[in-house]
Formats: C-alpha cells, structure tokens, sequence
C-alpha cells in the first residue's frame, strides 16, 4: 500500500507519529505508534479480527509508553504529512 493511500485513508502506520487521547491521561500527547507486541494482540491480528491495537513509543526515549492501545484513542499527527 502506497504512503499517499495510507495518508488519504488516515491509516496508521508502524512509526506513525500519533496523538494519544485515551483514559490513561497522564499519558496523552505525542507518540510513536507500533504494532502491539503481546502475545494476545499477536494472536489477534493472526485470527483477522479487526481491532488492531498499538504499543506506544516515546519518540524521546524518556519514558515507557501504553501497550494495547485501541486505534480510537490515537489520532494520526499532522507531521505525518
């Protein structure tokens, strides 16, 4: 899938940078988004099933991000282009 098809369908990529607005609200702001590594969001993705979840990176290294976070609660960031 092309980079302008993802951008056109604000699809999130690994490496996106995304802004998260879910419950932990210490945690909101800026992030990078990858695929959740846990076994459970694996098997998930391996079954199909379509509630892709994300572990969040500090783009600064500081500090530990969310893990399993719905796509609901991250919006693609305007510097994605």
């Amino acid at each position: 899938m092309s980079d302008t098809l993802i951008r056109s369908l604000d699809l999130i990529g690994p490496g996106d940078l995304v802004i998260y607005h879910g419950s932990i609200t210490d945690l909101h702001g800026l992030w990078l988004a990858v695929p959740c590594p846990c076994q459970i969001c694996r098997a998930m993705d391996v079954f199909g099933l379509p509630d892709i979840r994300f572990a969040l990176v500090d783009p600064w290294g500081e500090q530990p991000g969310p893990h399993h976070v719905r796509r609901a609660s991250i919006t693609r960031s305007a510097a994605c282009g």
